[in-house]
Order: C-alpha cells, then structure tokens, then sequence
C-alpha cells in the first residue's frame, strides 16, 4: 500500500468533535452551520467552515505536543477531509488544498503505534491505520479545542483584536526565545 491510498482513504473520513463547541467556540467564530454568507463579518465571524477552527485547534495541539480524549457527546462537520479548503471563499482567502497534505505528515509522525512497514506488509489494515490516524487528529483538535476555551474564560474578547489566533500559536511555538531574552537581561 502506498501512501497516497493511505492519504486518500483519511481524506475521506470525517473526524469527531465535543459536540458542546459548537455554541460556544464554532457558532460564535465561524459560519458553521449557516454556510457562508456577507453577512457573517458584520456578525464578528472570523473563520469561515467549523473545520478551520478545527484545524486551528489540531495545530495547537501539534505545537503544545498535547493530546485529549473526546468524552461526551461527539458529532462530526458536514464534510469529509479532502473537501476542507478546496474552494476560494467569499472572506478572500484563497484555498488552501496543502494544508490537508501538512496535517497528514504531521498525523504520520506523531501517530503512536502506526508502523507503515507492518501496513505494507498486511498486519495491519488500510483502516486500522486510518482509524488510528483519525484517533490521534481528533485528539489532538480536542486539546487545540479545550485550550482555546480555557483562554477565553480569562480574556473573552482574546480573539477579536487583530492578532489574537496568532498570538496563541506564536506562545506555543516560541517560549523559548522569550526565556532566552528574559535570561540575557
């Protein structure tokens, strides 16, 4: 089995998500579950689909190397994987298709357990990989998910000034270089 069949088969599914986002992190900043319209940046909406706070939240996990399992009530988006960003939307983004292509080689080498060598050579299953890939997406959104949620609980309006879903990624990926500069003074 070749990789690409192994990306193609992941593309198709639709990853879970605590169903008790959706009020208070999807509705509020991104069109989920009313589609795009011009409307939504008068009504404060910065993201467009529900999936791309999900791919906010799995990068956030990714850079915090942290994992949470999903508990409760779970539902799924209206979309498969390989449909995630394949249009230019009407907020003048452009599509983004090579991010589904980072996310998959993130997945590939943080996936515990996953031996591409034990899939290609039969001991595993095409779906067995896929579902443990999937698993480790999920869990990975999930915290992405959490963190946003407890960030804010301190600072409700943390996301409306113009840097706020910057800011948190560059805290994850760069606290390090303020330490330095802390210990240099």
């Amino acid at each position: 089995m070749a990789a690409e069949n192994l990306f193609d088969v992941w593309a198709r599914r639709n990853p879970k998500w605590e169903s008790h986002f959706e009020e208070n992190l999807l509705r509020v900043y991104t069109d989920y579950g009313i589609g795009s319209s011009e409307l939504t940046s008068s009504k404060g909406k910065m993201l467009g689909a529900g999936y791309e706070l999900y791919i906010y939240a799995f990068f956030i996990g990714i850079y915090d190397n942290k994992k949470r399992e999903l508990v409760g009530e779970t539902k799924v988006f209206g979309q498969p994987i390989q449909y995630w960003g394949n249009l230019d939307s009407k907020k003048l983004r452009k599509a983004y298709p090579r991010l589904r292509e980072y996310i998959f080689i993130a997945l590939l080498a943080k996936t515990e357990g996953l031996n591409l060598i034990s899939l290609e050579k039969g001991e595993i299953s095409e779906s067995q990989a896929v579902d443990m890939l999937k698993d480790t997406m999920e869990q990975y959104a999930n915290y992405g998910l959490h963190y946003i949620e407890e960030k804010l609980k301190d600072k409700p309006n943390y996301l409306y000034k113009t840097t706020g879903f910057l800011d948190i990624i560059l805290d994850l990926v760069q606290p390090l270089k303020v330490l330095d500069e802390i210990e240099e003074l």
